[in-house]
């Protein structure tokens, strides 16, 4: 595939040459031969049309100064649909063209993309011309990991499965993946895609203190029982896990503002109380509440890596002074417990 042509004339992005030096931690991903960093990089958002493309290329310098090898995507990122990835591809080709081999490129297809009954779901017929799109728009003759996006009830698991088989066997992808899948969906995928000789690498989900439902739902069980690793995103619950709230809603908030984040009805008084005490507990351990769960994380081994957003460097820099840390006592993973049960506790 022919790359995209740009033109740049800004100074050649030169990286860290220390950026392997120990401070970023790899885990393999499952049983595969695939070695995912601790933390990797979403661009959900902050790198769509509207936002400044000098610090879209800031945020990705930075991440892989820091040996944040994963910049992850999705066909309709933006705004608007597809902006993402454009970005992305611009900066791949200017910045990273000689740094290919290192990165783990990856993005979605699942949601809706385009206008009518073949631009959403899980169709043969979407996935297969979703990925020649996301090719396009990065400009790229593969992507490391191809996602679904989310299991669709109305298409066959066979068919939305077999399509990312063959989209792998024609080396557009070199692993696949899925997201938003549960752990009897993730085994039966799991066993399909080990059948037609696929490597099914990883799960993409939501998982934070706050929202616990893998636990319940026996994903992380699930994971080590067929060998595929899992990714969460959401990991601060939108700002929710941090001490961005402590002391009511900054100014320049998007709460109310932008549907993709939190709407303040989320910050109730029994939030907030379990805000305060998970700060207390992070302040014990000399971290951040941010820091301490990101690093809550990453205490079990099921967890492969954690997927952070930034909109500016400073925010990639700190994420990753939580892996410093991430053992927890048990005393400190019952209080933890105790402040945000896995189950809502009876009355």
């Amino acid at each position: 595939m022919r790359s995209p042509t740009y033109l740049y004339t800004d100074p050649v992005y030169e990286p860290d040459p220390n950026r392997y030096d120990g401070r970023m931690k790899y885990r393999r991903s499952g049983r595969s031969g695939l070695l995912l960093p601790e933390v990797s990089l979403g661009l959900w958002h902050n790198f769509g049309d509207e936002s400044s493309y000098t610090t879209m290329r800031e945020i990705l310098h930075t991440a892989f100064d820091a040996g944040i090898t994963v910049f992850d995507c999705a066909n309709n990122y933006g705004p608007y649909y597809g902006a993402a990835e454009r970005n992305l591809g611009r900066i791949l080709h200017t910045d990273f063209a000689h740094h290919r081999d290192e990165l783990i490129i990856t993005t979605k297809a699942g949601y809706d993309m385009w206008p009518g009954p073949y631009g959403d779901h899980g169709s043969r017929k979407y996935l297969m011309a979703s990925i020649d799109q996301s090719l396009q728009r990065l400009g790229l003759d593969y992507v490391d990991i191809f996602y679904h996006h989310h299991p669709d009830p109305d298409t066959p698991l066979e068919e939305t499965m077999g399509a990312l088989a063959d989209i792998v066997h024609s080396g557009k992808a070199l692993y696949a993946g899925i997201s938003n899948y549960d752990a009897r969906q993730s085994l039966e995928a799991a066993r399909m895609l080990h059948e037609m000789h696929v490597p099914f690498v990883i799960n993409q989900v939501r998982y934070n203190i706050f929202d616990r439902h893998i636990e319940a739902d026996g994903l992380l069980q699930a994971a080590r029982t067929a060998g595929f690793g899992i990714t969460t995103f959401s990991p601060l619950d939108q700002g929710l896990l941090t001490d961005r709230y402590l002391h009511g809603i900054p100014a320049d908030s998007r709460i109310g503002r932008d549907p993709r984040y939190i709407n303040k009805s989320a910050l109730t008084d029994q939030r907030m109380k379990q805000i305060r005490e998970l700060n207390d507990l992070a302040a014990s351990r000399g971290q951040t509440l941010a820091e301490m769960s990101l690093a809550w994380l990453l205490h079990d081994q099921a967890i492969t890596s954690v997927l952070v957003g930034a909109s500016r460097p400073s925010q990639i820099r700190d994420d990753v002074k939580a892996l410093k840390n991430t053992s927890f006592s048990d005393d400190e993973l019952k209080r933890i417990d105790e402040i945000a049960p896995a189950k809502p506790q009876e009355k």
